[in-house]
């Protein structure tokens, strides 16, 4: 298992960090605070590095996330279109209620497979090869 942390300063805003790990078939992306303009683009660029390989889990967590705006939603459907492409799955965890939100009134949410928690994923998934669902 290895870590990689992800900064992004602006002069205008607190620091961004972002934790990235990455185990077997699992790519987790841990993005904290907020999933805006800078938020965003600090997803997109962890994301843009990350080379997808067939039948890859690309979870996004969002746990310690408590604010998206538009412009935030750009690297999670970009992600998606991504991770599709490449014969990857792409899930959300643990989804705040301002985020929910969000995702449910651009109905992102029924584009999006969204679960509870993080374990959920695999205790739903019950397939080791992770393949996309549907």
């Amino acid at each position: 298992m290895s870590f990689f942390g992800f900064f992004f300063k602006c002069s205008n805003y607190p620091v961004k960090f972002m934790t990235l790990t990455k185990e077997l078939q699992v790519i987790l992306f841990k993005p904290q605070a907020s999933i805006d303009l800078q938020g965003g683009m600090a997803l997109s660029e962890q994301m843009a590095g990350i080379v997808p390989q067939p039948n890859q889990l690309w979870v996004i967590d969002l746990a310690e996330v408590n604010f998206m705006d538009s412009s935030g939603l750009v690297p999670l459907v970009k992600g998606l279109k991504a991770a599709r492409q490449r014969g990857c799955r792409l899930v959300l965890c643990n989804v705040q209620t301002p985020v929910r939100l969000i995702l449910e009134l651009t109905q992102l949410d029924t584009v999006f497979e969204i679960f509870d928690t993080y374990e959920d994923i695999f205790s739903t998934t019950k397939n080791d090869s992770l393949v996309l669902a549907g």
